[in-house]
């Protein structure tokens, strides 16, 4: 085992992060925005910015907290996310972000770690999240396992309230990625067969949850990212780009909605326990 389970507890330093409105177009456009979404593409628009976004500041800080993990970072892949928003993201701006590792679990076969950020525009906080790391061949360390999330669930034998369905494209990793997520599991098929996916390289999971974003602003929100206040997913299968990814929700009442996310015809769910609460 290579985890340093005594970095549960640890504190990044501040980092910064400067940015313009090249940059969160250049993050719409990697989560499928398409030209009838204008005011998240145009700097005539603003652009709003996708509360999704939320997700580019912390990564310095979050590159930090597993750096000190001392994991192997070609067995990671991403297993759940939460964003929490306290006020609109501006289109440009330089924002801190401090990351902490609440804490490092055994899941058997795997190790979750999760971390957890605020960032700050000066004194101001826009947005929290909530990151759940797996680790690949991480577990049987014989420590707890995560703590059980109570989420808003789908109704038993509901139908869904509205379907989304949008094809990504084949090139949509590697849009993404210039938004920071580097990976190379991401973009190279040699890569990506060697740490297990022989298809090739698989779809950002947190390209996948920008997707599904959109589709839930679109249909919940009237189109208003901004009204997500939040919103949280699992990731429970890989997409690969170029598949359709369709979403289905379910209006809960009071703001929420359920969510699920399918990858072509395939019937497993990609992404699972998701919910959105809409201000």
């Amino acid at each position: 085992m290579s985890l340093d389970l005594t970095s549960a507890g640890f504190t990044s330093t501040a980092t910064e992060f400067e940015y313009d409105w090249r940059t969160v177009v250049r993050y719409a456009l990697g989560i499928g925005a398409k030209r009838d979404e204008l005011d998240y593409l145009y700097e005539g628009k603003g652009p709003k910015v996708f509360p999704s976004f939320a997700v580019i500041p912390p990564m310095m800080a979050i590159g930090e907290c597993l750096g000190k993990t001392q994991g192997n970072p070609a067995m990671i892949v991403h297993g759940s996310q939460v964003v929490r928003m306290h006020a609109p993201i501006p289109s440009e701006g330089t924002l801190k972000t401090v990351a902490r590792i609440a804490g490092i679990y055994d899941m058997k076969k795997m190790a979750q770690c999760v971390i957890t950020t605020e960032t700050r525009l000066g004194d101001k906080l826009l947005f929290e999240t909530e990151w759940g790391i797996i680790y690949r061949g991480e577990g049987g360390f014989g420590g707890d396992p995560p703590p059980k999330r109570e989420v808003p669930e789908v109704p038993a034998g509901a139908e869904p309230s509205w379907i989304h369905t949008e094809a990504t494209t084949p090139e949509q990793a590697l849009l993404y990625r210039l938004s920071g997520d580097m990976n190379p599991l991401h973009a190279d098929p040699d890569f990506a067969a060697m740490v297990g996916f022989p298809q090739g390289p698989i779809l950002h999971g947190l390209c996948t949850y920008g997707f599904v974003a959109r589709a839930v602003a679109r249909h919940a929100a009237g189109g208003d990212s901004q009204r997500i206040k939040t919103y949280e997913a699992q990731f429970r299968k890989p997409v690969w780009p170029g598949e359709a990814i369709t979403t289905k929700g379910w209006d809960l009442g009071g703001g929420r909605v359920a969510v699920m996310a399918y990858a072509a015809d395939r019937p497993e769910p990609v992404i699972t326990s998701a919910w959105a609460e809409i201000g």
